[in-house]
């Protein structure tokens, strides 16, 4: 009734019966609702009239050769990432930041699924909300994209922690903001977190780390640079478990 349309306009909506509702409707039922600028964003896109690519084959997301440069330039632990928060790339400070950000490895799959790496974030539950609020966003109406699909389905079985978050359908994108660590070999740091969007490669970000200037973090980086040190407690293999 606030929104202006009627009960049944609405459960046809719901229901996913009427894939043309007007920009206007939309955005009366998002102020009812009090969906803020994020959430009515991805409404919005959920019903575009641009017509969805199925894609029927995984796409491969490739770093171009300037953002490794660069990344290989860099003095602050620093990787670069994928759609799906897959690292495609990192330098040596990252990984002795954390050892799953090596190439190869997936943030979400290691916060989820990895004591260790949880054991790194005295703010785990904060950030595993924001991570999946994200993966929400950037999937978009990609739903069948065979990478997305493989990462929420063994997500979705190993972890109560995420479904539960999943089922929330939060949509929120990540910006610059401090981020804590408590790194087994230098004890507790914050680090302000930077994603910068890289020229010419869609959905890849520049991650960057960096402490506040003169801060005893930054000491505490430059011990962690200077020793090598990875941060690795005892050797725990990546398995399911129930959180």
């Amino acid at each position: 009734m606030l929104a202006g349309v009627s009960a049944d306009y609405y459960l046809r909506l719901e229901r996913g019966r009427d894939r043309n509702p007007s920009v206007q409707v939309l955005e009366s039922i998002a102020r009812v609702l009090q969906l803020d600028d994020e959430h009515l964003a991805y409404l919005l896109k959920l019903v575009a009239d641009t017509p969805r690519q199925r894609r029927r084959r995984q796409r491969k997301e490739t770093v171009p050769a300037g953002a490794l440069k660069l990344l290989g330039s860099l003095v602050q632990p620093a990787f670069i990432e994928g759609r799906y928060f897959d690292i495609l790339a990192s330098n040596s400070l990252a990984r002795a930041l954390s050892p799953s950000l090596a190439e190869g490895g997936n943030q979400l799959r290691d916060l989820f699924l990895n004591p260790a790496e949880q054991a790194l974030h005295p703010d785990w539950e904060n950030i595993t909300e924001c991570f999946v609020a994200n993966l929400r966003q950037a999937v978009g109406t990609d739903i069948d994209d065979p990478r997305f699909i493989e990462l929420t389905g063994e997500l979705s079985l190993a972890s109560v922690r995420f479904r539960q978050l999943w089922a929330r359908h939060d949509v929120r994108g990540q910006r610059g903001t401090p981020i804590r660590l408590n790194h087994p070999q230098v004890g507790e740091l914050t680090l302000n977190r930077e994603r910068l969007g890289i020229a010419g490669a869609d959905g890849l970000m520049l991650v960057v780390f960096h402490p506040d200037t003169g801060s005893s973090d930054a000491e505490k980086l430059t011990l962690l640079a200077a020793a090598g040190l990875p941060a690795v407690r005892e050797p725990q293999a990546v398995q399911p478990v129930n959180i």
